[in-house]
């Protein structure tokens, strides 16, 4: 085994999506194996299910354990794990199978991570919808993972579309509840959070913009109070704290300051504020960061796209650049 590198797990996502499809294409990218050794987790049928679907052949390693595995530049480790087979993956069609299949997997690594037989791990898209019917009891991934690594303060995701960062206050939530949860505390330690996030990525200086919650800013309490009573002062707040952060700035113009670079990332109030204009901006190239936690877990921002699945039409950027992500943070979390 390289120990110089990081070692990052693959996991397939819904089989019943693009998942399969798009992990064939990533280890088709010879870039992966100068960042980190990869290791491959599902079952095997699927994956050659997957391969056949892009029309791609890469060889893989298979295994039964990670102790003393030899890993090779362009040949990934396949560890078999089989919660699901190929004949009872329905393409293009929500399967609760396939949602079982995925928390069973990502149970595994998640054990994989805590026993340190990986550093960190990327996983193609799934269905929340397949994940429920499944037997999920987890409102979202994050969850699982605040559980999982005993993290429960983590303020939420981290979006990254090529050198912007955004994270939001508030995610899945309905927005009547937004206005009660944008409080002092809520938003300073989602700001001291987004900057950290940043540090360990390697920016050594990173530069926070803070979006406001209501039109024009509030326009000094016109319509609204938050921003007077809790966004500002939670800047002021982060400011002590040695975090280089401003605002708040209007939501329909804090993306036109990101463009003239100013700044690194944006912190916004709830989950549409950021995600439709980072969406907008890049879709096929957006990857989803899970920061905070003791080891490198990032995911495409796309969906599992069943209306294409088994077509072979799937970009694989999103897995791509996730996994780029994945190895720096697992590398300096490593070290």
């Amino acid at each position: 085994m390289n120990h110089k590198k990081p070692t990052i797990g693959v996991l397939l996502g819904d089989s019943s999506g693009i998942g399969p499809e798009i992990i064939a294409k990533l280890i088709s990218r010879p870039e992966i194996y100068e960042q980190a050794n990869v290791v491959i987790v599902g079952d095997y049928r699927v994956f050659r299910m997957g391969q056949k679907i892009a029309g791609l052949s890469q060889p893989v390693t298979i295994t039964d354990h990670l102790d003393a595995v030899p890993f090779e530049i362009g040949r990934p480790v396949f560890y078999d794990y089989p919660p699901i087979s190929d004949g009872e993956v329905t393409l293009g069609k929500v399967n609760p199978k396939s949602g079982k299949a995925v928390m069973d997997t990502f149970a595994f690594m998640v054990d994989l991570a805590l026993a340190k037989k990986i550093d960190g791990f990327v996983f193609a898209p799934f269905n929340k919808e397949a994940m429920r019917l499944g037997g999920s009891p987890y409102h979202s991934e994050l969850d699982f993972f605040k559980e999982k690594f005993n993290r429960p303060n983590i303020p939420g995701e981290v979006s990254v579309l090529d050198d912007l960062w955004t994270t939001r206050v508030t995610s899945h939530v309905g927005i009547s509840q937004v206005s009660a949860l944008i409080t002092r505390e809520n938003v300073c330690n989602t700001i001291c959070f987004m900057d950290g996030v940043l540090r360990t990525f390697g920016i050594k200086n990173p530069r926070l913009a803070v979006s406001a919650l209501n039109p024009h800013a509030g326009e000094g309490g016109m319509f609204g109070p938050e921003e007077k009573e809790a966004i500002a002062p939670a800047i002021e707040m982060a400011r002590r704290e040695g975090v280089s952060a401003e605002g708040p700035f209007p939501a329909d113009t804090i993306f036109l300051r990101i463009k003239k670079g100013n700044y690194h990332a944006v912190v916004s109030m709830y989950h549409d504020q950021g995600q439709i204009a980072t969406k907008l901006l890049g879709f096929d190239r957006g990857v989803t960061v899970h920061g905070g936690l003791p080891v490198a877990i990032a995911t495409p921002a796309q969906g599992s796209a069943f209306d294409i699945a088994g077509q072979g039409k799937a970009n694989p950027e999103g897995i791509t650049r996730a996994f780029l992500i994945a190895g720096r943070l697992a590398a300096r979390l490593k070290a």
